[in-house]
């Protein structure tokens, strides 16, 4: 079961890699560089300065941080836990596919999903009811994710588990956030 799993895994990889056209390669290989999202992650902190009293605010970008620490530790352990090659790393594949980018370490499950999707999600839980646009911040982690099979360093169960992982994640310390600092969510 889980050879056909994996195989699948390796099959759609390859077919939605196999979709990229040089055209767009200079876009989705900015994309996936977090230094890009720079801008995005001080708009987060200029809104919750902007829309929330100072204690509110601090309480708010602390559990952000937070997150973005538990996030990567996850991560990390998990990823030498499974040690699951990178489909750039792996010699079966890795000469027929798109490689744009070669990162160092394994593949399970993505950093970029499971961080892009915990803090969207946290930022969207505590900004909801101050900006209307709140849901835009979505568009981020589906660009960032998307990268990832993109330029070759991800198959796609690394980013839906990734994805799922920062989803709970973000709930998670969303639930923190609201014991530790009640009457602030």
């Amino acid at each position: 079961m889980l050879d056909r799993l994996l195989q699948w895994d390796q099959d759609v990889f390859i077919y939605l890699n196999g979709l990229g056209v040089e055209f767009w390669d200079p876009f989705w290989s900015a994309v996936t560089k977090i230094s890009v999202w720079t801008p995005l992650f001080l708009m987060f902190l200029v809104l919750f300065l902007l829309k929330f009293p100072k204690r509110q605010a601090f309480s708010r970008i602390t559990a952000v941080v937070a997150l973005a620490f538990f996030i990567t530790l996850i991560t990390h352990w998990t990823k030498i836990g499974f040690k699951r090659l990178r489909p750039c790393d792996d010699a079966e594949i890795s000469s027929f596919i798109r490689i744009l980018d070669t990162p160092s370490g394994y593949s399970f499950f993505s950093g970029h999903a499971s961080s892009s999707f915990a803090i969207a999600l946290l930022v969207y839980l505590l900004l909801k009811n101050k900006i209307k646009w709140a849901g835009l911040f979505f568009i981020w982690p589906l660009l960032f994710t998307t990268s990832r099979i993109y330029v070759g360093v991800h198959y796609p169960l690394d980013v839906l588990v990734g994805a799922a992982v920062g989803v709970l994640s973000g709930l998670l310390f969303h639930k923190l956030h609201r014991a530790i600092a009640p009457g602030t969510s």
